[in-house]
């Protein structure tokens, strides 16, 4: 069903070829200026245009947008309200100039990313959460100029809107997730649905397509809402205004529930693995944790021996694999014999190969690498199975620009040798399982995860060190867990140092999920799968398009606003 009906008749502009004009007058930061009739034609009363909302009124709304979005994503897991904010925001930008718009949009930006990056602030003062949040704020600045760029095109097919909002949202997060340095993707609409029928769509389409179906459902909303106010004040609409109002409604429902017919999982290859997470904490949270890293590889042995005491005992299943978090060996177990030592002695323990994430020197002169390093009992460190992470942190693993850096804050100097990113996807084979490894961050980028299993990974794991991040923090990383496990159809697990480690099955499913900041060891048999989902077979190929069709709504309200002679304010 559809929520067309609305817009303007028969936009002209540059040379006039109507012998007649009916001029209506409109709201003065508006963007359609007239709407003109051939001659001949009998005068009809024109379809009145969403006319802007007051500039207060907007600004409420874009707090609220604000908030709305913030809700939707863990600790708070409300994920209905994620429309809402879309849906507040396209209504509070639409019809305003370019500059009002991208002002709406960079204050729903910062009242979502302040609170939702807070955790960066915990141990590295004000300044980074601050230009943190202010520079993804920016992206959303950018989304709201654009919303009220593509207003004419609105008005013009109504039922355009929804697509156009879905678009430009997807547009937005691909952009921000790639840039500056490799862009930094936390908040994507999609990470915010781990508890949503849409989530499912990740099987289709990855990421993005969740991000779209969720801001489609927004304009949805934007566009019912708007069919409900112009029935009340156009005698006009007559008594069929129930229409357009139950197809947008009826279209909310088919995208919402539709993620529940879509088949999650692939084909079941009869297999099984026993997986064990060692969670063995650290002394005190805060950046501090690397001059505790004796103690931190100290607990992750001592939790490891352990648990090969239970497997003795018969009251802990033998796992196939045990798996370690980054940063468990910030000591370089290649350099230090004693660490290397002290891993061998719990890998002999446990009888079975350890996934270590260590620090490891080099390869130059002030310069080391964050890697996943499997362990072989009775064999050592396995150097062709290592993964050396893809992806380092700007500002926190390495710092782009030092100098010019340093002039901002000295903090950067925290960071006193840069990480060197890896080249090769972190695609690891033991005797048990082939795994897809990724450490921390990594889990938020598309392509990284999805090189693992094009690779031939039977499961996902994410490797990483919350210590000084909070348990806001690591829920919403396990939320993204969650998204790769369905996108890809493979189990999934995440180990952290701290918490929240815990197991995800391929319909996005948790289970044995850790408390933060303790001790923790579990075991679990997961199952593994075979094939690859469509999302992973078209890899990036549903953004492409669905960015590429921003840039086609962008270039037609262009044409739009030149045959219309309006400005771009």
């Amino acid at each position: 069903m559809s929520c067309s009906g609305a817009g303007a008749v028969g936009l002209t502009g540059g040379r006039r070829r109507w012998a007649g004009s009916l001029r209506r007058v409109i709201a003065p930061d508006s963007p359609v200026a007239t709407v003109d009739r051939p001659a001949g034609i009998s005068p009809r009363r024109p379809e009145p245009a969403p006319q802007p909302v007051r500039l207060p009124v907007a600004v409420a709304m874009a707090v609220a947008a604000g908030l709305a979005l913030l809700v939707a994503f863990p600790p708070y897991g409300w994920w209905p309200m994620a429309p809402v904010g879309v849906a507040l925001l396209a209504a509070a930008a639409h019809r305003r100039r370019l500059r009002a718009g991208a002002g709406l949009g960079f204050l729903t930006g910062v009242v979502l990313f302040a609170p939702l990056l807070a955790w960066t602030n915990l141990h590295t003062g004000y300044l980074p959460w601050v230009l943190l949040s202010l520079l993804q704020a920016g992206y959303l600045a950018v989304l709201g100029a654009a919303t009220a760029w593509v207003s004419p095109l609105a008005e013009r097919v109504a039922a355009v809107w929804p697509v156009v909002t879905g678009v430009l949202w997807v547009g937005q997060e691909a952009l921000r997730g790639r840039t500056p340095f490799g862009g930094f993707p936390w908040g994507r609409l999609a990470f915010g649905q781990d508890g949503s029928p849409l989530l499912r769509l990740a099987a289709l389409g990855g990421a993005p397509l969740v991000t779209f179906a969720v801001a489609v459902t927004g304009g949805l909303l934007v566009a019912g809402v708007w069919w409900l106010l112009r029935a009340r004040r156009d005698a006009a609409v007559g008594r069929r205004w129930w229409v357009p109002v139950a197809g947008c409604a009826a279209a909310v429902v088919a995208v919402a529930g539709g993620g529940l017919v879509v088949p999650v999982g692939t084909a079941g290859s009869g297999r099984s693995v026993t997986v064990a997470i060692v969670q063995g904490n650290v002394p005190r949270l805060g950046l501090d944790f690397n001059a505790q890293r004796q103690a931190v590889l100290d607990n992750h042995v001592d939790a490891t021996i352990a648990l090969a005491g239970e497997v003795a005992d018969g009251t802990r299943p033998r796992p196939d694999l045990v798996v370690w978090p980054e940063n468990s060996s910030d000591i370089d177990p290649l350099r230090n014999p004693a660490a290397g030592a002290r891993i061998s002695a719990a890998a002999d323990a446990v009888g079975v190969p350890i996934l270590v994430g260590a620090v490891l020197a080099g390869p130059g002169q002030g310069q080391v690498r964050n890697v996943g390093l499997l362990w072989r009992p009775g064999v050592g460190p396995d150097l062709e199975q290592l993964y050396v992470k893809r992806h380092p942190v700007p500002f926190a693993e390495y710092v782009p620009l030092r100098r010019i850096a340093r002039m901002v804050s000295d903090q950067v100097d925290r960071v006193r040798a840069d990480f060197v990113a890896g080249t090769e996807a972190g695609v690891l084979r033991t005797p048990a399982v082939v795994l897809g490894d990724v450490i921390c961050f990594e889990v938020a980028y598309d392509g990284l995860v999805r090189d693992t299993v094009v690779g031939g990974a039977q499961l996902l794991v994410v490797q990483t060190n919350n210590a000084t991040f909070d348990v806001a923090e690591a829920r919403q990383q396990l939320a993204m867990v969650r998204l790769r496990a369905v996108e890809h159809g493979r189990s999934a697990l995440m180990a952290s140092t701290v918490g929240v480690s815990g197991f995800v099955t391929a319909d996005g499913r948790v289970s044995d999920a850790t408390g933060f900041n303790t001790r923790a060891v579990v075991v679990r048999q997961l199952p593994l799968t075979e094939g690859r989902t469509l999302a992973t077979r078209v890899g990036v190929l549903p953004e492409v398009l669905l960015a590429g069709l921003g840039v086609v709504a962008l270039v037609g309200a262009a044409v739009l606003r030149r045959r219309a002679g309006v400005g771009s304010g």
